[in-house]
């Protein structure tokens, strides 16, 4: 009961964002300012404290990255498959990367430290690095490849790398392996912040969540919720059964892969050709329908 409770905490968090983006307070500009503090301050604030004083080598096995990268190819080779038919190819790249486009950062870490120990916490951490720059980079070819988009890809492939959540991650690798010791009083105003960021992220995603109704096309919309948060869950739970991985990994690399679509695929569809209003029906219902996959997937891993 405590993680349903959790979880219906998100969705009434994600909720109170739509509403306040339908009256106004949260209006395009506050928006893209509460996102600047959540991707540039809380977000990156988490991965540091979740790896700062853990022992990155042990947590970054063969296993965990073989695992995730697997685990992102299969489905977006199954999701290339089921969406062969589509005869519109803006609609079909959307629905092939949104099948396994996780939402990593905003929501699966975010509610990983929530509810895990700070070693699987540490490890969720590490599952969003490898995630990242495994997704980011298929992503963009997929859509640039499936729509024919002029964009360049050295472009976005550099825009990763200045990633904030990334280099967090990075200093948090390099401040544990060096053994440097942090001031208390940093590392309290970096629990404060990092504190902030699932409420942040929440806010966020709400505000950005549209749904136009005579867009809605129910069969492409199901095979991206079926894909995304049914399918891809039980390969990753059957990929890390196999890997032999231990309890804290199993429960980081499957929670975090079992996350919805993540919002930022409905920017790479509006930069790169692809069918925005149906990308942004996708993260809104993949959303909503998280609350219920991830509860039962919670459950099933504690």
């Amino acid at each position: 009961m405590e993680v349903l409770g959790r979880l219906l905490g998100l969705l009434v968090l994600l909720l109170v964002g739509t509403a306040l983006r339908q009256s106004g307070v949260l209006n395009r500009s506050r928006t893209s300012r509460l996102n600047t503090v959540a991707y540039y301050g809380a977000l990156p604030a988490l991965v540091f404290t979740a790896t700062y004083d853990q022992d990155i080598a042990a947590l970054l096995t063969p296993a965990l990255f073989v695992g995730v990268v697997g685990v992102l190819a299969v489905t977006a080779g199954l999701a290339w498959v089921v969406n062969v038919h589509q005869d519109v190819p803006a609609r079909r790249s959307v629905a092939t990367v949104q099948s396994y486009h996780s939402n990593l950062g905003y929501l699966g870490l975010p509610l990983v430290a929530a509810t895990f120990d700070a070693e699987v916490t540490a490890i969720a951490s590490v599952v969003l690095g490898i995630g990242s720059l495994t997704q980011v980079p298929i992503t963009v070819l997929l859509l640039v490849t499936i729509t024919g988009a002029d964009t360049r890809l050295r472009a976005q492939l550099l825009e990763l790398a200045r990633n904030p959540v990334l280099l967090a991650l990075l200093g948090g690798i390099a401040v544990g392996s060096l053994g440097v010791r942090l001031n208390p009083a940093v590392v309290v105003g970096l629990d404060v912040l990092a504190a902030l960021a699932l409420p942040l992220a929440l806010l966020c995603v709400g505000a950005t969540l549209q749904v136009d109704g005579p867009s809605i096309d129910l069969g492409a919309t199901g095979a991206v919720v079926g894909l995304k948060l049914i399918v891809m869950p039980a390969i990753a739970w059957l990929a890390f059964s196999v890997l032999a991985v231990d309890a804290s990994t199993f429960q980081a690399a499957v929670v975090m892969l079992g996350t919805p679509t993540a919002v930022s695929t409905y920017v790479f569809a509006y930069e790169l050709g692809g069918d925005s209003e149906f990308a942004s029906l996708n993260v809104f219902v993949t959303t909503l329908g998280s609350v219920g996959s991830l509860f039962v997937l919670i459950s099933l891993v504690t």
